[in-house]
């Protein structure tokens, strides 16, 4: 498979520090340790079953080995740290001891909360580890139609026939993380939640509406979507409340993690230019990146809403509490587009007011209202001029 090479830098980061790296699966973390990490003294994973029995009887092993090796200094990697949480006591210990630093790498966070593991009281760091996103990827002839076909984990990104790949990872991420979790007592009503997230991806939630069409408590559609996040494989945006002059919206957004898998969940061949879908899938893609961008820069997500005002205006995306940002799939932009923008500047609570869309040049309108074509919009947001 070809390996595409990432722009995140987890060597620095591992220079001062333990580091938790958390990513849903086929996101290339295994790739990446392989790659563009510094050689580590030790690399265990606990996906090999052998491994795992031994260390699940005797957590000591670890640092008897790290001690029969003489192992001082250096990386230690231990992949799927999520299967063993007790394992992070020994972990705690060694960096308490010697000068070695640990790569913790994961899928989810929520066994480790659910067993009351403190994740090592702040003695490492914690990154999460996205799909490709727009620098790694930017160069390809047509990058957004293959976006749109296959998604950005890279398997799938690389392959020659996606789809069925596509098909076995959610059948997989079903089986082995769903069910790992040992939240979901029954599969066929979460199947058909996971569907209805899919067509929704990017719309206000809805408790209530998922509830009565899946036939499910709202208690069983809050816990799922804390499923889909604490996996990664799906994230809130929380409403921007700050507004006087139109009252917000007080309820969140969720968009899937990656739109080759939400497209492959709703059911559809292919994203067709010009559809309703094309236009929310082309936002949840934008969402994605920005949100790979503030993980990446150290935001953690945070710096991440959406402004819905009760009266109907919306804005897509508020960057920071400071960028406004509005994304339409449309290669010309209409007034109409502007409305939810011209709307929040009346607030006069951002610095820059962004649409995204697909023509071809970028404009800066009489009002201060900045048009920019998708591809100069992520140049932007990943070089750092769009917080400028």
């Amino acid at each position: 498979m070809q390996y595409i090479e990432r722009v995140v830098d987890i060597n620095k980061m591992l220079e001062s520090r333990s580091l938790f790296l958390f990513g849903p699966r086929q996101t290339g973390k295994s790739s990446y340790i392989r790659n563009q990490l510094s050689e580590p003294v030790l690399s265990w994973t606990l996906l090999d079953n052998e491994l795992y029995r031994d260390l699940s009887m005797r957590p000591s092993l670890l640092r008897n080995t790290i001690k029969a090796k003489g192992l001082d200094s250096g990386i230690v990697v231990l992949d799927e740290i999520q299967r063993l949480p007790d394992l992070l006591n020994e972990v705690h210990m060694l960096i308490e001891e010697t000068g070695l630093h640990f790569l913790l790498t994961g899928s989810s966070a929520r066994k480790l909360r659910r067993k009351g593991v403190n994740l090592l009281g702040g003695r490492a760091g914690r990154l999460s580890f996205h799909p490709l996103v727009w620098p790694e990827v930017r160069n390809l002839d047509e990058a957004l139609p293959h976006i749109l076909e296959t998604g950005l984990l890279p398997p799938f990104f690389t392959a020659d026939e996606p789809e069925p790949m596509l098909s076995d990872y959610i059948g997989l991420y079903i089986k082995e993380e769903i069910e790992a979790e040992r939240e979901v007592r029954n599969l066929p009503p979460f199947w058909e939640f996971l569907r209805t997230v899919a067509t929704s991806s990017g719309e206000i939630m809805n408790y209530e509406n998922i509830s009565r069409d899946i036939g499910i408590s709202g208690v069983s559609v809050r816990q799922w979507y804390s499923i889909l996040s604490d996996t990664l494989i799906g994230f809130e945006v929380p409403p921007f409340r700050k507004t006087k002059i139109r009252k917000p919206n007080a309820s969140s957004k969720f968009y899937l993690f990656d739109i080759g898998v939400a497209r492959k969940l709703q059911g559809l061949a292919r994203i067709e230019e010009g559809t309703a879908e094309f236009g929310r899938y082309f936002e949840n893609y934008i969402a994605m990146e920005i949100r790979s961008w503030l993980d990446y820069s150290g935001f953690d997500g945070i710096g991440l809403s959406y402004w819905h005002a009760k009266s109907g205006q919306e804005v897509d995306f508020i960057i920071n509490e400071e960028i406004a940002v509005e994304v339409k799939a449309a290669s010309r932009v209409s007034a109409r587009d502007l409305k939810g923008l011209k709307a929040l500047m009346e607030e006069g609570l951002m610095r820059k007011y962004v649409l995204v869309c697909r023509e071809s040049y970028p404009q800066l309108l009489d009002n201060g209202i900045l048009i920019l074509p998708y591809t100069d919009f992520l140049d932007q947001l990943w070089n750092g001029s769009l917080m400028r």
